[in-house]
């Protein structure tokens, strides 16, 4: 997995660095099939934002977090970059396990 963090009016430090690496660590248990994480963090004003697009074989996850912190922000982003990539692998599991195979399909 490759990580790519991103500063928009913003120095990553490696503190920061090491924080969201830690949450992505939660990310890759669950779906092994991750091939890279672009993340961007913003500060406008009191905002800060974060922004992350996971890329997966076959599909890409975005996901955007607001808070008032930056590990705030990060720790509500890995909330829903989690939701969303157990959402895709169940969808996953789903398709793969109600597909009959071909030669137990009545013939018409």
């Amino acid at each position: 997995m490759n990580l790519h963090l991103t500063g928009h009016h913003l120095q990553i430090t490696p503190a920061i660095r090491e924080h969201v690496a830690h949450k992505m660590e939660k990310i890759t248990g669950h779906f092994d099939h991750v091939i890279d994480i672009n993340v961007i963090m913003t500060v406008e004003k009191l905002l800060h934002t974060v922004e992350a697009t996971v890329h997966l074989s076959g599909k890409e996850i975005f996901c955007e977090a607001h808070g008032e912190d930056m590990y705030v922000a990060i720790d509500n982003l890995v909330g829903k970059l989690d939701r969303a990539i157990l959402k895709h692998k169940g969808k996953n599991l789903a398709h793969r396990h109600d597909a009959a195979p071909l030669k137990h399909q009545p013939i018409e």
